[in-house]
């Protein structure tokens, strides 16, 4: 574990920008892994959900590594290549330069942060240098419009040399005041609206109470619509991954480590229908010196139950994994079950499925092929039981199975269609070597595989590159 130490800090607000039109920009490959894809919501006020895929390691006028996002708009078919906009640091009007090895678009999360009817979205770039600190990290919001993303501004951060702010995201526009949660390396920065379109914020605090961040993410886990949130750390020795903070302060000395479970990514939704968010952590790395609570061979899932008190700190977690009954497969080595976890109600009977990516999986003897499993919610009981598993070899799943695809290394879900089913979104970072993502439409009960569609770079505008590592990666 590396532990936080005191020491002199400053926040830097980065120049922010005028109005800004997103313009399409040629890309190719770069080096920097991805968090994972954001929940779709609604950047230009019509009506349906929007998509947001990485590209972090995406080359711009001829910058390696400087990064891209494009944002797919919704429609009531769906989304579609044809209405897109790739946006870098390159783009007019973007906070910032598109420069080598930036990562632009290595995080990203959308939330309506001014409140104005049109979400937003912000986007970390954690390799970016400011001023003389190499690797100090910036993060920028997109501000979304009734013409979809057209002006952007620079978010307060930590400036400290490798310090790498936004290496992930999350971002939270319930009711009350919006927040963003900026992670770094050793730290997480909380930042309170009112927000400006000067990126300007009302209340920032810094969670050092940590240390050694990776994730985060919000959700509601008591059922007063208010912001829950969660703060994830990097591996720790001898466990399978690391902490899992909720709500935690120094402010009160509360730090309220889950305990019983750790993991690595995370997500918020309601598995047992009772109206409470519960807390989903992924565990995708093998055992520490035990096998159990601290990791399954495979991987596994933890899930922590919301109430009116919110998750019980102190309580051990529900444990899901390939050798839990009903869950398809078996729990073999390096399958990375839980690599990525969301959470939504596919099949709407009010307690919502988990998505489960696995993308260390071997799909007909092809290692690291890559699958997504789908563990329906229940009121009561062990979960698992009914749970059904998807891939490339799956008829209707666009592209077939290959070594190395990776293909649920990010997983999403969002109604891009607003027919009231949430549709899937599933990331393959290492695709042709190069990354795609799959959206699946919702269906009666289930992911309607034979009206899916791929999205690959060269569909979307943007030359063949190596490693582009589209629709990004594991988280890290």
């Amino acid at each position: 574990m590396t532990g936080h130490t005191a020491r002199t800090r400053r926040f830097a607000v980065l120049a922010a920008t005028a109005a800004m039109t997103v313009a399409a920009t040629t890309l190719s490959g770069g080096t920097a892994g991805a968090a994972p894809l954001p929940v779709p919501q609604d950047i230009n006020g019509d009506g349906y959900g929007d998509l947001v895929l990485p590209a972090p390691r995406a080359t711009v006028a001829g910058k390696t590594y400087a990064g891209a996002i494009v944002v797919l708009y919704g429609s009531a078919n769906g989304v579609s290549a044809a209405k897109r906009a790739v946006i870098t640091q390159a783009s007019p009007g973007v906070p910032g330069v598109a420069e080598a090895g930036d990562a632009f678009g290595a995080s990203s999360a959308i939330a309506d942060l001014d409140k104005d009817g049109y979400a937003d979205v912000v986007v970390g770039s954690p390799y970016e240098t400011v001023g003389s600190a190499k690797s100090t990290g910036a993060v920028i919001v997109l501000w979304g419009s009734k013409s979809g993303l057209v002006s952007g501004s620079a978010l307060p951060t930590v400036v400290e040399p490798d310090g790498q702010s936004g290496r992930d995201v999350a971002a939270w526009s319930g009711p009350g005041n919006a927040q963003v949660l900026i992670v770094n390396n050793n730290t997480t920065t909380r930042l309170t609206g009112p927000f400006t379109r000067a990126g300007g914020a009302a209340s920032s605090y810094l969670h050092e109470e940590t240390g050694w961040m990776r994730s985060a993410a919000y959700g509601d886990l008591n059922g007063d619509r208010a912001a829950d949130r969660v703060l994830v750390t990097g591996r720790m020795g001898g466990l399978s991954g690391g902490y899992a903070f909720v709500n935690s302060s120094m402010a009160d000395t509360s730090f309220r480590r889950m305990t019983g479970g750790d993991g690595l990514t995370s997500a918020v939704g309601d598995v047992n229908g009772d109206g409470y968010g519960d807390l989903v952590l992924g565990d995708p790395d093998e055992p520490g010196t035990v096998e159990g609570l601290w990791g399954h061979t495979g991987g596994a899932v933890h899930v922590w139950f919301g109430s009116a008190e919110g998750v019980a700190y102190d309580k051990d977690p529900m444990i899901i994994h390939q050798d839990t009954a009903g869950v398809p497969g078996g729990g073999e080595r390096y399958d990375m079950f839980g690599a990525s976890v969301a959470v939504a109600d596919l099949d709407r009977d009010g307690a919502a499925e988990i998505i489960v990516g696995t993308p260390g999986e071997a799909i007909s003897g092809k290692g690291n092929a890559g699958g997504v499993i789908v563990v329906p919610g229940r009121s009561t009981g062990q979960l698992g039981s009914g749970s059904y598993a998807f891939n490339q070899a799956t008829a209707g799943v666009p592209g077939g199975i290959e070594a190395g695809d990776q293909f649920g290394a990010t997983v999403s879900a969002g109604d891009l269609n607003r027919d009231g089913r949430p549709d899937l979104v599933v990331g393959a970072p290492w695709e042709n070597d190069q990354g795609a993502v799959w959206v699946l439409p919702g269906g009666a009960s289930a992911p309607a595989y034979t009206s899916s569609a791929s999205f690959g770079p060269a569909g979307l505008g943007l030359p063949w590159a190596s490693g582009m590592l589209l629709g990004g990666d594991l988280q890290q």
